[in-house]
């Protein structure tokens, strides 16, 4: 096939796919009207009853509002909303007057939209470069997405985060939570702002975020102002155990807000602390003696792993075996838990994996104006990124666990 054949298919190929999206927006365009006209022909059909003084129908549909285009993932569709002349129901308590459910008023974005923009912008689209980028995917026909509209968007999502700050969390129950204290740089400030995270394992395994909030590099006091604000929130049970890094201050403000809840310290960042006391040559060596510790099938064996590793470096660098010394009955709590649920709680990867992409927002963007719109941002992902964390792995043991039920090695 010569360059001039391939040129012509290329053409063909791409009128083909324009004509498919014109065919399928068409498609969507009229499955919605049909929709609109159903929904106004239901709500007349309910109050058909209802008279006015010369016994005539008062609910009655009253033509069409004004044409508009409603972005979607197929691009902007053109609308005409059907209009329903209902005045009569105004005042009655009994009866309320129309409100589109498929359509509400005033929308001019489909909510999968709404969820696009803040994905593209912590990937690093620049609130400028929104109207070429999403043209692009959705047609040049796009409206409502200017820099001033992105803007605007933005300053809705503080208002979501607030609102979510103070929900309700009376009827939840978390049985594992991960806890992390993320940095980064802010222009505007003087010091580096540390975003504290704490993830938690609902009771069906779901993994949820339970709270975000600015604190002070990872202090006691920012710590414990978390915890008793989830714990006003209506958070009564607490969490069976609590997963996180060798950061003093969480694990001291946890001993006064939940003093019944036990100690995961995680073995990832423990091996990079133990590494860095030891010299690089033989670093490969000692990561796989720590591999053999906490991959171990019993407690047992995993603290013969242990007795391995002191007994071998603690002459020569006792530095790097006092740092596992010091913490190794927090190391080995996974133990006291169903099996299959260790690879979930010996380490705080479920954070780490979620806020890689926030960080790599901030370096494109050299780094967040302001403390309030860095919090948004780490939200606003986080809250997209809910959507596709997995289950736990034998969650239906979970039940159990609240059930303060005892597990040795990981069995029953």
């Amino acid at each position: 096939m010569d360059k001039f054949t391939k040129e012509i298919d290329f053409c063909t190929d791409t009128e083909s796919w324009s004509l498919l999206e014109k065919i399928a927006r068409e498609g969507a365009r009229k499955m919605l009207q049909l929709a609109l006209e159903n929904e106004i022909d239901e709500f007349v059909n309910k109050h058909k009853n209802i008279k006015t003084e010369d016994n005539k129908q008062a609910v009655v549909k009253n033509g069409y509002m004004p044409t508009r285009d409603i972005t979607t993932g197929m691009g902007p569709i053109e609308i005409k909303q059907p209009r329903v002349d209902d005045r009569c129901l105004e005042g009655n308590t009994a009866e309320s007057r129309f409100s589109s459910i498929i359509l509400p008023k005033y929308i001019r974005r489909m909510p999968s939209i709404d969820n696009l923009i803040p994905m593209l912008y912590l990937k690093g689209i620049s609130t400028n470069d929104f109207q070429t980028a999403l043209s692009s995917v959705l047609g040049d026909g796009v409206k409502g997405l200017s820099a001033t509209n992105i803007v605007r968007l933005k300053k809705s999502w503080e208002q979501d985060y607030i609102d979510w700050k103070n929900r309700d969390l009376s009827l939840k129950e978390y049985v594992y939570i991960w806890v992390d204290g993320i940095h980064f740089n802010v222009r505007l400030e003087d010091e580096r702002t540390c975003i504290l995270v704490i993830m938690g394992a609902d009771k069906n395994g779901n993994k949820e975020l339970l709270a975000v909030d600015d604190g002070f590099r990872e202090s006691k006091l920012g710590w414990k102002e978390l915890l008793l604000r989830v714990k006003k929130q209506g958070l009564k049970p607490a969490p069976k155990l609590a997963i996180g890094d060798g950061a003093l201050g969480f694990w001291s403000a946890l001993d006064e807000v939940f003093p019944e809840t036990k100690r995961q310290r995680c073995w990832v960042h423990k091996t990079a602390n133990i590494l860095e006391k030891l010299p690089k040559k033989i670093q490969p060596k000692a990561k796989s003696m720590l591999h053999e510790i906490y991959l171990a099938d019993t407690e047992e064996n995993a603290q013969e792993a242990c007795e391995h590793f002191i007994s071998t470096y603690e002459c020569k660098y006792p530095k790097a075996t006092n740092c596992l010394i010091k913490d190794k009955a927090d190391l080995l709590s996974f133990y006291s838990f169903p099996a299959m649920h260790w690879s979930h709680i010996r380490t705080t990867n479920p954070i780490e994996s979620t806020f890689a992409t926030i960080r790599l927002r901030t370096k494109k963007t050299k780094g967040m104006g302001s403390r309030q719109t860095t919090l948004t941002m780490v939200f606003k992902l986080a809250i997209e990124a809910e959507k596709s964390w997995r289950k736990l792995r034998g969650y239906k043991q979970i039940p159990l666990v609240l059930k303060n039920k005892i597990f040795k090695d990981g069995i029953l």
